[in-house]
């Protein structure tokens, strides 16, 4: 009576590391698409912030043009 339950113990936690693997790489998918869209948005912030010292210099270039 014993061996049968202690199987079924064993099937029952080897089917909940199963599903806690799967539902942990589901976990990390998602934490790799949002660290990638974060590198996106801080590319963006950079070439924005360069675009826009090359604009300032070229607004001080021709004010002392004047």
């Amino acid at each position: 009576m014993i061996l049968p339950l202690l199987r079924e113990i064993r099937t029952e936690i080897e089917d909940l590391g199963r599903s806690t693997e799967r539902q942990f790489e589901s976990v990390v998918d998602r934490l790799e698409r949002v660290e990638g869209r974060l590198g996106n948005i801080r590319e963006a912030i950079n070439g924005e912030s360069v675009l826009g010292r090359y604009a300032a210099a070229e607004v001080e270039e021709r004010l002392e043009s004047i």
